[in-house]
């Protein structure tokens, strides 16, 4: 087995809340500069920056993966992990048709751009991506998968956003098979209130908005095959 040191959890600035210092090159060759070896681009309600990330991870020693932060009908925040930028970008638009249709207003919540591979601003996302999609946690998984990829609740031990904050509960009828959780302090007080914990992979990454937030290097699993294990196939 191999150390595999990753970041599964960050934000460009195509997120209301990610700084427009976090554009796809910055991102990228930040989490080189930190060690990190598998990353995702999570960004809320979209996966628009992808396509100019992948183009950027082609040239550097990093493996990435396209991805989401869905927001469900619950407001609960789910990373969604895809094996290939066809199936993120089409998940995409499922999601966006999915979006209550508020325009975003940037003086307030910021500009959401969407950057090309020169971290030029090629567009702006219309719609206010923080918003509650009508996609509900019941829905979550088999949908996902539909598209090809996985799926687990962010932040769990989050007071706000997450399953406990916003449900009060997790359900194994959910059908999630890791957890994402933000202090390892907290794993002993949540373990008890999650049916099948201990088959669960529980992952730690940084939520990045800005660039000093991203990891570096304190998130690490051993294994032979990263995206195997987390069943991205």
């Amino acid at each position: 087995m191999k150390k595999v040191v990753y970041d599964l959890h960050t934000h460009s600035a195509l997120s209301p809340c990610g700084d427009n210092d976090m554009t796809v090159n910055n991102m990228l060759h930040m989490a080189v500069l930190n060690g990190i070896q598998v990353m995702a681009i999570t960004d809320h309600n979209s996966c628009k920056n992808c396509p100019a990330a992948m183009e950027v991870a082609k040239g550097l020693p990093i493996d990435l993966i396209p991805g989401m932060e869905l927001c469900t009908s619950e407001e609960v925040h789910i990373i969604c992990l895809f094996p290939a930028l066809e199936s993120a970008m089409a998940f995409d638009d499922y999601v966006h048709d999915h979006l209550p249709p508020v325009k975003n207003r940037p003086e307030i919540f910021g500009e959401q751009r969407i950057l090309n591979a020169a971290d030029e601003i090629v567009g702006y996302e219309p719609y206010l991506l923080i918003n509650a999609t009508t996609i509900s946690i019941e829905e979550t998984v088999p949908l996902v998968r539909r598209f090809g990829g996985i799926c687990y609740p962010a932040h769990i031990d989050k007071s706000s956003t997450s399953v406990f904050s916003n449900l009060g509960y997790f359900s194994a009828d959910w059908g999630f098979s890791a957890v994402e959780i933000v202090c390892r302090e907290n794993i002993p007080k949540l373990a008890p209130q999650i049916p099948g914990f201990a088959d669960l992979l529980v992952l730690h990454s940084s939520d990045a908005h800005y660039l000093w937030d991203i990891s570096q290097g304190e998130n690490f699993l051993f294994c032979n095959d990263f995206r195997h294990m987390l069943g991205l196939y």
